[in-house]
């Protein structure tokens, strides 16, 4: 099917054209970390019908934001991953995370929630920091890892290609200060609400070792 078009010469019209579709930019969200099975996308994406989400995998496919492709032995399943150019959607992610993190004031009761999900909102902190590694992060709802200046951009669970740099025990109080802006990464870790461990730049960058958690 052709592509829906606002059929206006404006950059954002453009970009809209590509990536306004419901659940296309939160598509982007999970491929950041990596290539996905389709069974997994659909777990991570609460709500969305297979069908829809098998539209809109294929209209990213045609606009050339993702991939799909079969792996190697033993595995032989397929899997979807972003394209460069949807990678590029990563700074699209962060500016959209920031502005809507007002409305985070408080989870509603049909609110999902998936642990890597705070994977952005970290990111963009850590990445203030200036110092490239790997970051793990343990919050009530599970594990994930976190690349500052690697690809893919984050993770599920701890980091197994080597020993991350860092490794972050959040709680749930201070989880949704940060998600939504009202606590800073560095502050909440030198307050003593963040433990942090390792020996890596990133963990001296944080401020060290703390063991007081919220």
């Amino acid at each position: 099917m052709p592509r829906r078009s606002y059929d206006q010469y404006c950059a954002a019209a453009r970009a809209l054209d590509a990536v306004g579709d419901r659940w296309t930019l939160l598509i982007v969200r999970e491929l950041l970390a990596g290539p996905r099975r389709y069974t997994d996308l659909h777990a991570d994406l609460p709500g969305v019908s297979t069908d829809m989400l098998a539209t809109r995998l294929k209209d990213m496919e045609r606009d050339g934001l993702a991939t799909r492709r079969r792996l190697t032995a033993p595995a032989s399943v397929y899997v979807y991953e972003l394209t460069q150019r949807g990678r590029q959607l990563l700074p699209v992610l962060h500016a959209l995370g920031e502005w809507g993190a007002a409305e985070l004031a408080e989870r509603r009761p049909t609110d999902a929630v998936r642990a890597h999900w705070l994977a952005l909102p970290l990111l963009r902190q850590l990445e203030a920091l200036g110092e490239p590694g790997v970051v793990e992060v343990r919050v009530d709802e599970g594990e994930f890892h976190v690349r500052v200046g690697g690809d893919p951009v984050y993770g599920d669970g701890p980091y197994e290609a080597g020993t991350a740099d860092a490794r972050l025990v959040i709680g749930a109080a201070v989880c949704d200060e940060v998600a939504r802006g009202a606590a800073g990464l560095v502050e909440a870790v030198r307050g003593g609400r963040i433990a942090v461990t390792g020996e890596g730049a990133l963990a001296k960058a944080l401020g060290g070792s703390s063991h007081a958690v919220d």
